[in-house]
């Protein structure tokens, strides 16, 4: 399932001084593919500038919390460098942002204002709504660069400000575009299975995930190897009637999803008592959205067995398809202790949007 495309920058047609941009670089050889992990950002920008209001906003907007953590987590994982310390090898990274000001004759910043052209300041110069330019595979093969740039730096920030979200889901859609090649390389075909026939549903289960249980209506898979180096992660999805507005309301999701979990998901497998529920003293956090045209409601929250013996966190959607007049909750969360979560919740919120609730069985697998 694809979240709605949106115009995530403003383009300006102006020249840099860079590489060829026809997968050579400037010797003539093909490009290196580029490096760096997934939700890594390499920031090049001026200390002095990096240390000031533009670094400020730079990380409020890239290294944001994560809404319903247990712990702050940020969205990215951003590395800021020196433009002087740019050499071959940094200039390969997979997810690249220059920040500059055209009034800034620091040498940091006067390293980055030399790849803009005289044409192309002055275009900038004359329209302060100009703020970014992407350049794909600028020096490798797969390959994100992006320059954030103004006249002045109260001029950055103001664009910066205003464009925050698209800035943000810029990357977050890049970033698990990345994801679904490995993730999907091999499928679990049983449980895709499962969820088309119980569910009516079409889902994307790597191969990773094993089915853990599946009824008329609710489908359990986890990854079941974790180790040290990789969490413990269970996805699953639920479907019901929908009656009324109201189901969509965050306390009424809250209600469903401890429902849920109650009846379907165990906690400790030692324990056959304890079950899986929300954990009430850190808010989740809501956000509406429209996917595939429909409706549909994030959460993210944190999340404990009843007898405080396993916790961690989770994020959900509710989806309804007025069509089919239903309603459907799927989920994925995370055990981990005391490590970082945000790449698994990455991986989770991969699985479910490529989710196809509206899928009919004429259209095939």
């Amino acid at each position: 399932m694809k979240a709605l495309n949106y115009s995530i920058l403003f383009l300006m047609s102006i020249l840099l001084i860079s590489c060829d941009q026809e997968g050579k670089d400037g010797f003539g050889g093909s490009k290196p593919k580029a490096r760096g992990s997934v939700g890594e950002i390499l920031l090049a920008i001026d200390s002095t500038k990096w240390a000031g209001p533009v670094g400020e906003e730079l990380r409020e907007i890239f290294e944001a919390d994560l809404p319903g953590m247990l712990r702050s987590e940020s969205m990215f994982k951003v590395v800021r460098v020196d433009p002087r310390a740019m050499n071959s090898m940094l200039k390969r990274y997979t997810n690249l942002i220059y920040v500059t000001t055209f009034d800034d004759k620091r040498g940091g910043s006067q390293v980055i204002n030399s790849q803009f052209t005289k044409e192309s300041k002055e275009k900038a110069q004359a329209d302060p709504g100009l703020y970014s330019l992407r350049m794909q595979d600028e020096y490798a093969t797969g390959q994100e660069v992006l320059y954030l740039f103004g006249n002045t730096e109260d001029e950055l920030i103001t664009n910066l400000r205003k464009n925050k979200d698209r800035l943000q889901n810029l990357f977050e859609v890049r970033e698990r575009g990345r994801l679904e090649k490995p993730l999907f390389s091999r499928k679990n075909s049983a449980a895709e299975y499962e969820a088309r026939t119980n569910l009516g549903i079409k889902i994307s289960a790597p191969a990773s995930y094993q089915v853990v249980k599946a009824t008329n209506n609710f489908l359990w898979m986890r990854s079941p190897t974790p180790t040290e180096r990789r969490p413990d992660i269970s996805i699953f999805y639920f479907e019901t009637d929908y009656t009324s507005e109201e189901q969509t309301f965050p306390v009424n999701i809250l209600s469903l999803r401890d429902s849920i979990t109650k009846q379907y998901i165990f906690g400790d497998p030692e324990d056959p008592t304890s079950y899986v529920v929300s954990e009430k003293q850190i808010p989740p956090a809501f956000r509406n959205m429209v996917i595939n045209d429909n409706f549909t409601v994030e959460i993210r929250g944190t999340w404990k067995t009843n007898n405080n013996s396993m916790g961690g966190t989770y994020l959900g959607y509710v989806m309804v398809d007025q069509a089919k007049g239903k309603l459907y909750y799927m989920e994925g969360f995370v055990y981990f202790p005391n490590e970082i979560h945000r790449d698994a919740l990455r991986e989770i919120q991969t699985v479910l949007l490529n989710t196809d609730i509206s899928w009919k069985e004429d259209q095939g697998a």
